[in-house]
């Protein structure tokens, strides 16, 4: 069973209706012990990055404390795109906010005054390149187009934990890969047969 945490922002059924079509079993829950019996779990959303964390630590038993003991355990843990900002340790989205500090770094919003022609939000389809090799991405092709929406974007402290790359006015960091942590800023569920291939290699690992 795959877990996609539900803790009250938006975009979470459409991750569970993709995982459906793959035929993989996944369940949208806010329950922590439905969670921690899991075998994957997927940090999905939309939404201001404040809000997210407000939502995540509160109440007796704070879905970012299940998180990060899914972590811990070993299980694979996937974040998607507000999930993947919210592995990081803060972010400057409306003020300065703490992450789950999964991976160090910092999210920001995208700066292009070089760039007059490219617009914020960051929106639709785009090219991943791949620095290095993850099984997240078996089976497809640098260059491969998925889609984006997003203004702000990770900055790992450590470069090596970058698995895509995409371009917008500037090089970015588009995919995380750390041990059993894997993260995209990009939407799988919305990116065609290229996503449903990532979110299948994920339920695979």
């Amino acid at each position: 069973m795959i877990a996609i945490v539900d803790y009250g922002m938006g975009n979470l059924r459409s991750v569970e209706k993709a995982l459906h079509k793959l035929g993989h079993a996944a369940e949208t829950t806010s329950d922590p012990a439905a969670i921690r019996r899991a075998e994957r779990v997927i940090l999905p959303g939309v939404g201001a990055f404040g809000a997210a964390m407000a939502h995540l630590t509160a109440g007796e038993q704070p879905l970012a404390d299940v998180v990060k003991e899914a972590v811990a355990s070993g299980k694979p843990v996937f974040g998607v795109c507000l999930g993947m900002q919210l592995l990081l340790s803060e972010s400057e989205e409306l003020g300065r906010h703490q992450g789950l500090d999964l991976i160090l770094g910092d999210v920001v919003r995208f700066n292009l005054p070089d760039h007059p022609s490219l617009k914020v939000p960051h929106m639709g389809w785009n090219a991943l390149h791949f620095p290095r090799k993850s099984p997240l991405f078996a089976g497809l092709e640098d260059g491969v187009q998925v889609y984006f929406v997003h203004s702000f974007h990770c900055r790992p402290a450590d470069p090596s934990v970058t698995a895509a790359t995409c371009e917008h006015g500037a090089s970015f960091c588009a995919a995380l890969a750390r041990e059993n942590v894997y993260a995209t800023q990009f939407h799988p569920e919305k990116s065609g047969a290229a996503g449903l291939r990532i979110l299948d290699n994920f339920a695979r690992l």
